[in-house]
């Protein structure tokens, strides 16, 4: 018999962290190699993570709800002779193997057995990476905080929520043991309770009335939440937009449409003009296609261009890849494709990474202007809204009823200035309003 430990997996290049949504393990069920043991939630996806082992479930060291670093042990798991695992799951990272050698004897055993956010205390005198992570950014006084995990510990769930609320305990302010401490003797007398701990305002006091629904935030929209509180944060966000006549585009889509989708079995949308367009543009001005990494900007090769695609009750963004190579039939083909596995459930995780630029459908709903927030870790994001009818002065002085539509890009000021972007911007213009049967093919 051997102990084998399964770990929190990276589901994405860029994927730091994932969110036990759901366990669909018991202890003491037998499961085979690449069974689905968890339901995990990264930036707006949920995906499988498989058994690294056949055998039977020991302990499961991770609490659905709680947020956990890649390469944490989540479980443990009893194998008979023991068996290869998957690197990606069990492999653990140099760092982890050299982490017992820089403690002292016992407690190098002890925290080699059981996952480094598991908290030895009820006020959690240890905390994971991402806890300290996020207390250190925005200079939260972890004294100061109630946990809400196991044993009182403090998770990252309970630091977003004082994030959000605004209302963040620093170590200027005095905690209860140090209120207690300075409280006059009188107050001490053996007969009056003890304070009570001091409590963090972690959410809205909102009053509910009769009538009022209240509904459970699920994984993805907290995992929406938290991607788009970090990218408005961290990333000093500004706005343009341009104005552009597509009259020639549709014109020549609706001549083709008809036919298009007789002989190919899908539709041929105006968006995926925008994103052939975008994708050209990327390559033209390549300081577009980057992210921000602290010390230094990442100029990505591959153009992979992030669509939004929403249901009922979420948002996902699947990645279009090497979009700059494709036709604009294929970028059909892969808008309509990644839109119905989105809508049926099969979306992968690998379909949701990489992206390097995010263009967002806004005017699928009738927006003709909006303010888009960034993908985190990209750049910037470009708003393609409605197509309208409006009457337009030509340059001959008359005026015209043209099919006009705005593009709307957000950037992200630390890596973009307004200067590159309004040539990108131009760019894009240039493109779609030169679109047409006689310059240009979709195949």
């Amino acid at each position: 018999m051997a102990i084998e430990q399964i770990k929190m997996p990276q589901l994405g290049e860029s994927v730091t962290e994932g969110t036990i949504s759901k366990w669909l393990i018991s202890v003491g069920d037998k499961v085979n190699k690449y069974d689905p043991l968890a339901e995990v939630m990264t930036d707006k996806v949920n995906a499988e993570v498989p058994s690294s082992f056949s055998g039977v479930i020991k302990e499961l060291i991770a609490e659905e709800g709680e947020t956990y670093e890649v390469g944490q042990v989540i479980l443990t798991i009893e194998t008979e002779g023991g068996g290869e695992a998957a690197p990606a799951l069990s492999e653990p990272k140099a760092e982890e193997k050299a982490a017992p050698a820089q403690t002292g004897g016992n407690e190098a055993a002890s925290s080699a057995q059981k996952a480094p956010s598991k908290a030895d205390s009820p006020k959690g005198a240890r905390y994971s990476p991402a806890v300290l992570r996020l207390s250190q950014e925005h200079g939260i006084d972890l004294n100061q905080v109630t946990g809400t995990g196991g044993g009182g510990r403090i998770t990252r769930k309970d630091l977003m929520k004082i994030i959000e609320s605004g209302n963040i305990p620093t170590a200027d302010a005095p905690s209860a043991a140090t209120e207690k401490a300075e409280a006059p003797a009188a107050d001490a007398a053996p007969s009056r309770p003890a304070a009570p701990a001091k409590q963090v305002q972690s959410a809205p006091n909102i009053p509910i009335m009769p009538g009022d629904i209240e509904i459970p935030v699920n994984g993805v929209r907290k995992a929406i939440a938290a991607n788009m509180l970090r990218s408005k944060h961290e990333a000093p966000h500004a706005w343009t937009m341009m104005e552009v006549d597509v009259t020639n585009l549709v014109e020549y889509r609706n001549s083709i449409k008809g036919d298009f989708k007789q002989k190919e079995g899908f539709n041929l949308t105006f968006f995926a003009f925008f994103v052939k367009a975008v994708a050209q543009a990327l390559k033209e001005f390549p300081q577009i296609n980057s992210m921000w990494a602290g010390d230094k900007i990442i100029q990505k090769k591959d153009i992979n261009i992030s669509i939004a695609v929403a249901t009922d009750d979420a948002l996902f963004v699947p990645v279009i890849k090497a979009a700059d190579e494709k036709t604009i039939k294929g970028i059909a083909r892969e808008i309509n494709d990644l839109a119905v596995k989105v809508r049926t459930g099969k979306l992968t995780s690998a379909e949701m990474q990489g992206g390097t630029f995010t263009v967002n459908n806004t005017g699928s709903f009738g927006s003709v202007q909006s303010m888009g927030i960034i993908n985190y870790p990209q750049a910037a994001i470009l708003q393609v809204e409605s197509i309208v009818k409006r009457p337009v002065v030509m340059n001959n002085g008359m005026i015209a009823v043209r099919d006009m539509v705005n593009l709307c890009m957000s950037l992200d000021h630390r890596v973009l200035d307004g200067l590159v972007c309004g040539r990108f911007l131009q760019r894009i213009k240039e493109v779609l309003e030169n679109t047409s049967k006689e310059n240009t093919s979709i195949y």
